[in-house]
């Protein structure tokens, strides 16, 4: 008897609803072309809206709530169809692992947490800046640090012996931090992560289409979010790593 077969495409439903929210905002910018200006002041992240000797307050439509919720709600929105679709493949290839151990709300909250962090850091860095951030890759970023936290540990997905498609792979307890430093595929993940953003933020590489550059900061904003508070979302206990 033949064995049941996963199937080809197994996404989790809160992937395909992030991403089912990206595609309706695609469609909306690109079907009303006029109210796309007005969209994105309301909806983009714009560090200069943080900044009142910039321009009036009025300037930027939705007050004190687009103050609140543009940290979130710039993430569901992208430069193009290229921007989106490099986007969604990198959300399904990282966000897919962490969504199944987290579960829908976890990984919803996660996802505008680690989105958050990144726009923060992006304002840090660029304050008064009037061009607007858009994109999900800060809270993707965030999922690949989480993915880091679990995936290559022995019994994970992508565990020392071979690659599992056992579900219960994705439940795996996860080292420590400092004992997932250790593994030199995270080690070598980090070094080259962190290298490409870096290289981005130094030479101007990675520019769109549009020109506009490659929001580096908040890429490493999220990412480091995710690395560091994936144990407060992990409905997992943490290994517990015995001294040698």
């Amino acid at each position: 008897m033949d064995e049941p077969r996963e199937p080809i495409f197994n996404i989790p439903p809160v992937i395909v609803l992030i991403l089912a929210a990206c595609v309706a905002v695609q469609a909306f910018l690109y079907f009303f072309p006029d109210d796309a200006t007005p969209f994105l002041l309301r909806f983009a992240f714009i560090p200069a809206r943080y900044d009142s000797t910039l321009l009036p307050q009025d300037v930027f439509p939705g007050g004190f709530g687009a103050e609140v919720w543009t940290f979130v709600t710039y993430a569901f929105i992208h430069a193009d169809l290229s921007h989106l679709g490099l986007n969604a493949l990198w959300l399904v290839a990282f966000g897919t692992p962490v969504a199944r151990r987290f579960g829908t709300v976890r990984f919803l909250v996660f996802f505008a947490v680690t989105a958050a962090v990144g726009a923060a850091a992006h304002l840090a860095v660029y304050p008064g800046e009037f061009t607007p951030v858009v994109g999900a890759s800060a809270a993707i970023s965030g999922a690949m640090a989480a993915a880091l936290r679990f995936v290559f540990h022995a019994g994970g997905p992508l565990g020392l012996l071979r690659p599992s498609n056992d579900p219960k792979s994705y439940f795996v307890p996860a080292p420590p931090l400092l004992e997932s430093l250790r593994d030199s595929r995270v080690f070598m993940f980090l070094a080259i992560w962190f290298g490409v953003n870096l290289l981005f933020g130094i030479t101007g590489l990675g520019l769109s289409d549009g020109g506009q550059a490659v929001a580096w900061v908040a890429h490493i904003g999220g990412f480091v979010a995710g690395l560091l508070l994936f144990p407060l979302f992990d409905p997992v206990p943490t290994a517990r790593i015995l001294p040698s």
